[in-house]
């Protein structure tokens, strides 16, 4: 090869590393600012996103995700209904204490104190209504504790493949009631549910947060095509 030819290859591949290398400039720059920011912790970071309180009623209330009323959340004093199980303890009286259960009326019928309304109490005050009725002529100073045993069932209809009564377990939630009546059918709406407490229907999210209480009747919709 000769000398001139020589002089003519390096000149070449002399300036293509220059435009290239002057090309490439800005991006390194560039890299090179980036790197410097997150060192000192100034690159600016998308803004975190708070959940959003009481959308199912951990803690609180439950929300219709309809209307936004709110349906008091398991965590509010329970009241007692039909076919709730419990333990009545008289301390020093074995003939006035027991297990009992609230009737179809709302009443417990206890031994030789006849029937004490239950329904709508929270356990407080049904214990204060025992005592009461003692005191007509059982007891001066009686002292009584009523613990529930087992709550009442809660219900589920609609699209599931097992529609009917099933037994309630603390911290329940629809998950739980939709999977112990055999899962949703094909047709069901495996989004939103229907629960009726109190009287009132209003719908929810199927989610873990949204909890059951004893009572509540779930009725799943089917789905629109």
């Amino acid at each position: 090869m000769s000398r001139n030819h020589t002089r003519k290859t390096v000149s070449q591949i002399t300036a293509w590393m220059t435009r290239n290398v002057s090309r490439s400039l800005p991006l390194l720059a560039s890299a090179i600012l980036l790197l410097g920011l997150a060192c000192a912790g100034s690159v600016p970071r998308a803004p975190s996103i708070a959940a959003s309180p009481g959308a199912s009623g951990v803690g609180g209330d439950q929300t219709d995700v309809r209307t936004g009323n709110r349906m008091p959340s398991r965590d509010a004093a329970y009241r007692l209904d039909r076919a709730d199980k419990l333990r009545i303890i008289t301390f020093g009286e074995e003939d006035l204490s027991g297990e009992f259960e609230v009737d179809d009326t709302g009443a417990v019928s206890i031994p030789l104190v006849g029937e004490i309304q239950a329904r709508g109490l929270t356990l407080r005050e049904f214990e204060e209504a025992v005592r009461e009725r003692l005191r007509e002529g059982y007891l001066k100073d009686p002292r009584v504790s009523v613990q529930v045993l087992n709550y009442r069932p809660f219900y589920i209809i609609g699209e599931v493949e097992e529609a009917g009564e099933y037994p309630y377990f603390s911290g329940m939630n629809v998950i739980n009631a939709v999977a112990l009546a055999g899962g949703f059918t094909y047709r069901a709406n495996t989004d939103k549910v229907f629960i009726t407490r109190g009287g009132e229907e209003i719908a929810f999210e199927v989610t873990p947060e949204t909890r059951l209480m004893p009572g509540d009747v779930i009725r799943v919709p089917e789905r629109f095509f």
